[in-house]
């Protein structure tokens, strides 16, 4: 039975034979698909051309390994996340947050939002919600999804919980620990000069 990917062949064939043509068209061809998977995975401070661009590099570099046994398409979409997935890891392990970028509104909204009574504060104007963004790329992306649904989403600990597999016990623990190390880290970077 013939595969609906079946036209892709001769496309890899003159891919490992380091054709520029091919690269073009499956460029063209994967490349709203990659590009939609970059949007919805990329880190906030990552162009999503450059990584677009990474994931096609990948794709390239390791196409010998790419065995047909999914198709194409999946193989991409893998190789898509990882390198998203890479990237947000990259970008928490080097926040670049500076106090020095932020508008008078957005330092006063941080300084309310690092404040011992925010714990259960929402931030409702936009000052807030940047900042607040700003915070959460600091973040693992667990950690970051989970303060998303709570503090900007504004899901309730039940529906977290619930979402997550967890007990609104732990729900809360694990947000209360997320919200001590922003409150560290922005404090931190505020002393440096850094937020």
């Amino acid at each position: 039975m013939p595969d609906e990917h079946d036209d892709l062949w001769p496309l890899l064939d003159a891919l490992r034979q380091r054709d520029e043509g091919a690269a073009r068209v499956l460029v063209e061809r994967l490349g709203p698909l990659v590009l939609r998977i970059v949007r919805a995975h990329r880190p906030r401070r990552v162009a999503e051309e450059d990584l677009c661009q990474e994931v096609f590099m990948n794709v390239f570099a390791s196409l010998e390994r790419y065995r047909g046994t999914v198709p194409l398409e999946h193989w991409v979409s893998r190789v898509a996340v990882n390198v998203c997935v890479s990237a947000a890891r990259r970008e928490t392990a080097r926040p670049e947050l500076r106090w020095a970028d932020l508008s008078t509104a957005e330092a006063a909204a941080a300084e309310v939002l690092l404040s011992e009574s925010a714990d259960e504060a929402q931030p409702h104007d936009s000052d807030a919600s940047a900042i607040l963004h700003r915070l959460l790329d600091t973040l693992p992306p667990r950690d970051r999804a989970l303060m998303q649904w709570l503090s900007i989403d504004e899901e309730s600990v039940e529906q977290v919980a619930a979402r997550l597999g967890w007990s609104r016990v732990r729900v809360k623990v694990t947000a209360f620990r997320i919200r001590l190390r922003l409150r560290a880290v922005a404090k931190k970077l505020m002393q440096e000069g850094n937020l």
